[in-house]
């Protein structure tokens, strides 16, 4: 079958051929075929849905994809199944078949699929290894035989054996975040100190890590923990409904000492939204614990309900900030020296370390890749780490760095006082010349530099309709082309907020 925009001659989605040439195609057709879900679809249900589907292999013309819960699975096969296998045919041939499974601990039987029926499967062609499990577990057999063993889906994520307080590497921008998490986790007696203690930070920063701790230490000090993504949550109360056992699912939620949830920006629907709120009522009011993360402050999540928002804000809310180059470099020795633990023989010269902790700025992940790859330049070539080395090695990192987070809030502050006005006027109601050209500059960047939709921005605009959103931007669009001048100034604002 012909396809526009295919892979190269000699692709075999089944395995087998292609002169080992295939796992790059299926890699770079997949990476394609996310590209145009997020655009077709938009940023906001592209990372609720699909940031964390997974191309296992293709195999008989089949694609087997997979996501971390039960509940992602179920939500894609029932809305967007369809979709994704077009996409994935457009741009891989050969391709019938698509098939959803759940990696990791919650793993089910073989998915259905959808599309042609698949040729006799061939060699599968392995594109990632589904990652084990760490064994920690949120709740101990002795919890779940107390309540008849029906723990079930609050058993939780498990936690992480690595993500302790040991191991998470203190610095200027995270110290506020680590010094909380303490506070809370050692904390057993006359209440809540922090309730809820919220985090928010862009990707890598270390939230989950603190989480993961504050579970640990709590388990230790012999607390009930729970520890769930939002996807999770979302599963085991839709579950609940479906089985119609949500009081029994309430009430099992509402008997722990500590609930943690992350990706709080994930959770969706308006009854669950409703029941993420009575549960977070339910567990303050009674001095439970609640630690959440997300990627931005509650007032942010504008897809969350007022009152949920409120009482997020209500406790004790921490950004972790970036990390500078002193707690970079520290990072990056720590996993170095983690590596040499388990290879004598790899090592790094202090010249190559000071360049990786300078050369990758954005978050703690991409230096755990960067030691990942010199570490598989060493054992698969055998020659000593160079600089040079180490400079190609890292070049997609440094290339692919993530962009600095510009907030709806920054935008307005910063054009108000270009322009001589307050906030509280971009704000308002007002109409005057000296106060509608500052909005309309301010609403036109929170267009162009955030992921915020047009009714998202106006009500950060006083509460404005989308249509006057969409007015200003035009205005401004057509402004600047027609005026060099301030052409020149919006983009003096757009390097001020980026840089």
């Amino acid at each position: 079958m012909r396809v526009d925009g295919g892979l190269a001659e000699g692709f075999d989605p089944g395995g087998g051929g292609g002169g080992g040439s295939g796992r790059g195609d299926l890699t770079a057709a997949w990476q394609r075929v996310k590209r145009r879900l997020r655009a077709e679809l938009g940023e906001d249900v592209f990372a609720s849905w699909f940031a964390r589907l997974e191309l296992q292999e293709v195999s008989g013309g089949v694609a087997r994809l997979t996501v971390p819960t039960r509940f992602l699975k179920s939500w894609i096969e029932s809305h967007y199944l369809d979709r994704v296998l077009a996409t994935f045919r457009s741009e891989a041939e050969g391709v019938e078949g698509i098939e959803v499974g759940v990696r990791g601990p919650m793993a089910q039987a073989r998915p259905a699929v959808v599309g042609a029926v698949p040729a006799p499967p061939k060699a599968a062609i392995p594109v990632r290894q589904a990652a084990t499990a760490p064994a920690a577990i949120d709740m101990t057999e002795a919890d779940k035989a107390g309540r008849g063993g029906e723990a079930g889906d609050l058993s939780g994520a498990p936690l992480d054996a690595r993500l302790t307080f040991q191991s998470f590497v203190v610095g200027r921008s995270n110290a506020l975040a680590h010094a909380a998490a303490e506070r809370v986790a050692a904390h057993d007696g006359g209440g809540p100190v922090y309730n809820p203690l919220y985090f928010h930070a862009g990707v890598g920063l270390g939230k989950t890590h603190l989480l993961h701790a504050v579970g640990h230490a709590a388990k230790e000090a012999g607390r009930r923990v729970i520890y769930l993504t939002a996807d999770r949550f979302m599963y085991g109360f839709v579950n609940a409904l479906k089985t119609q056992n949500a009081l029994a699912f309430k009430e099992r939620l509402r008997a722990i000492d500590v609930l943690i949830l992350d990706d709080v920006q994930f959770i969706q629907g308006r009854s669950i939204q409703a029941e993420f709120g009575h549960t977070l009522n339910a567990l303050i009011d009674a001095g439970r614990q609640v630690v959440a993360a997300a990627d931005r402050p509650p007032t942010e999540l504008e897809s969350l309900d007022e009152r949920v928002r409120s009482r997020l804000a209500g406790g004790l809310v921490v950004e972790i900030g970036t990390l500078d180059e002193t707690l970079r470099a520290t990072i990056l020795q720590s996993r170095l020296e983690a590596v040499r633990a388990t290879h004598p023989g790899f090592e790094v010269g202090p010249a190559v370390a000071e360049y990786v902790a300078k050369a990758i700025t954005a978050n703690g992940r991409d230096l755990e890749g960067a030691v990942n790859r010199l570490l598989a330049h060493a054992t698969l070539t055998g020659a000593p780490v160079t600089l040079e080395t180490a400079e190609t090695a890292i070049r997609d990192l440094v290339k692919n760095r993530e962009p600095k987070r510009v907030k709806i809030e920054d935008i307005q502050k910063l054009v108000a006082s270009r322009y001589n006005v307050s906030r509280s006027d971009i704000l308002s109601e007002r109409r005057t010349a000296a106060v509608v050209k500052p909005r309309q500059i301010a609403m036109y960047l929170s267009k162009v530099l955030t992921l915020r939709s047009l009714p998202e921005i106006g009500r950060r605009f006083g509460g404005r309709d989308h249509t006057t959103v969409l007015h200003a931007v035009r205005k401004i669009e057509k402004a600047i082309g027609e005026d060099t001048a301030l052409c020149d100034e919006v983009e003096l604002l757009k390097r001020m907020l980026q840089d």
